[in-house]
């Protein structure tokens, strides 16, 4: 537990800072849902457009400290692999 002050704040630190993460990565999920969903439809437009704004969100992420770099660059390129099998199927 902690005793001192400056434990305390840094424990409220750590729960205002895990809900700002917490809430960025839920935000990160939605738009590569919305990018799966767009791709399971069919339409290419709509899954380049979901694309860009799935990689643009993921890559916030990773400036903000959120998601690893490698971790980002992963995931955008696989999205960026499935979206080029659908364009080119």
């Amino acid at each position: 537990m902690a005793n001192n002050p400056g434990a305390k704040k840094a424990i409220r630190k750590i729960a205002a800072r895990t809900e700002v993460n917490k809430a960025r990565r839920t935000r990160v999920r939605t738009f590569l849902r919305k990018f799966q969903e767009a791709v399971t439809g069919g339409d290419v437009a709509v899954a380049k457009g979901a694309f860009v704004e799935a990689q643009s969100e993921l890559m916030r992420a990773v400036s903000k400290g959120v998601v690893h770099k490698n971790t980002g660059s992963r995931k955008v390129s696989r999205l960026a692999a499935q979206l080029k099998k659908m364009s080119a199927a």
